[in-house]
């Protein structure tokens, strides 16, 4: 008497175990994973800083978000890499925050990476406003939402001088408003 030993797990090529849903599903989960991971580490590998040509793009967001001493800060507690764009050219994306002006056209106001969003770990801090005043005397036109604004940067601490507190990390002369 012969036995006949069958294998009940033949080998299936590659080719015949994926199919086009897998590759469909593996594409998806690898893009919602991915996306997030990938913004994460380029903003925590580039500090937010982004050099394109002869204009810097600054997320604002990582620009305002480090500890300062709102009574006694200087500018040595301001982290170098944003220091370093001190009469720089930048583009920032964020919202304009001008509580002093009802009207349509506006010269000076206050960007902000969000006013919703600003600040969940206690009250505003300095350093989450860039007083930005348009160049040359012009206006732009209030916007509400996200804008990108581009202008030359200046990175220097003031303190009011009643009050002695730090009234200003970050100006700006801006060169244009755009809504996005």
């Amino acid at each position: 008497m012969t036995t006949v030993t069958t294998s009940s797990n033949p080998k299936v090529p590659l080719s015949e175990r994926i199919n086009i849903r897998m590759i469909v599903f593996a594409s998806v989960v690898l893009l919602l994973i991915g996306t997030p991971v990938y913004i994460y580490l380029d903003s925590v590998l580039s500090g937010g800083i982004h050099h394109h040509g002869d204009i810097i793009e600054v997320d604002l967001k990582a620009m305002s978000n480090f500890p300062f001493d709102q009574q006694n800060g200087t500018i040595n507690d301001i982290p170098k890499e944003f220091r370093d764009l001190d009469g720089k050219r930048v583009q920032v994306q964020g919202e304009i925050y001008a509580p002093d002006s009802a009207s349509e056209n506006i010269d000076h106001f206050d960007l902000v990476y969000s006013i919703a969003k600003c600040c969940f770990a206690g009250p505003p801090q300095i350093q989450h406003f860039v007083h930005s005043k348009v160049k040359d005397g012009g206006t732009v036109p209030y916007m509400n939402g996200l804008v990108q604004a581009v202008g030359i940067l200046k990175v220097d601490v003031k303190h009011d001088e009643k009050t002695g507190k730090v009234s200003q990390v970050y100006a700006m002369q801006i060169e244009s408003v755009k809504q996005l």
